[in-house]
């Protein structure tokens, strides 16, 4: 290993990183450079790991970075669509980071074998991450926790799950949208829930002017007032 530099990450690549487990095998799904993954072995958090990407630019991008850290012997790079070309032994903490909410739903949910109380998933979308709560929820995961962080006036979030039965409890509608992050009690936290139910109200609003789906309106105003008594 290369002692000479440290990787730094951007806050929210950081975010995600802080919710592997130390002494585990991560694996980084949609990598581009292989930030976390050096990171983590810098740290001394991961033996090793895996980094994964569907293009070849990416990876090409990643194979640069673990070369330039020194770390070719204990990261392995792969050409994979999502976890197409990922055993199911190869890991214990997937990362999911930087990707569309609709996107890894679509991906987790190819993915038969992460239905694994061993394993955890750690879920950074940048956008929809209704979609994503509301998969892990059908799908029987519990999310353990969620973070959010400020990064240059954007706001992300970050969530930690972890599959637990195929019969969950009963959650509301405006759980998918704020998820854990009222117990996060941070200001990136409430920002988010804030920005989420300005984006809510304004699709409500959009709905009322045009005169169209009144079902969704109501639906809408229900989860916006849950939202606030919740906050």
């Amino acid at each position: 290993m290369n002692q000479t530099a440290r990787i730094k990450l951007s806050p929210r690549l950081q975010m995600a990183a802080d919710m592997v487990r130390t002494g585990v095998v991560a694996v980084d799904i949609g990598t581009d450079h292989a930030y976390i993954p050096v990171y983590l072995l810098q740290a001394e958090i991961c033996p090793d790991a895996v980094a994964a990407d569907l293009r070849e630019g990416p990876l090409a991008n990643a194979r640069a970075t673990v070369s330039a850290y020194g770390l070719e012997q204990n990261i392995q790079l792969r050409l994979s669509d999502g976890f197409d070309n990922i055993g199911a032994g190869e890991g214990q903490d997937f990362i999911l980071a930087g990707m569309g909410g609709t996107l890894i739903a679509e991906l987790l949910g190819r993915t038969v074998w992460l239905k694994d109380s061993s394993k955890r998933l750690l879920i950074q979308p940048m956008t929809h991450a209704e979609d994503v709560r509301e998969f892990l929820f059908k799908q029987g995961f519990e999310i353990l926790f969620e973070k959010a962080c400020f990064e240059e006036h954007r706001c992300y979030i970050a969530m930690c799950a972890q599959y637990k039965d195929d019969s969950p409890k009963p959650v509301s509608s405006a759980y998918y949208y704020i998820g854990e992050l009222p117990a996060c009690k941070t200001e990136a936290s409430r920002e988010y829930i804030k920005r989420q139910r300005l984006r809510l109200k304004k699709r409500t609003e959009g709905l009322e002017k045009s005169g169209q789906n009144p079902e969704e309106v109501k639906a809408l105003r229900e989860i916006i007032q849950e939202i606030s008594e919740v906050c």
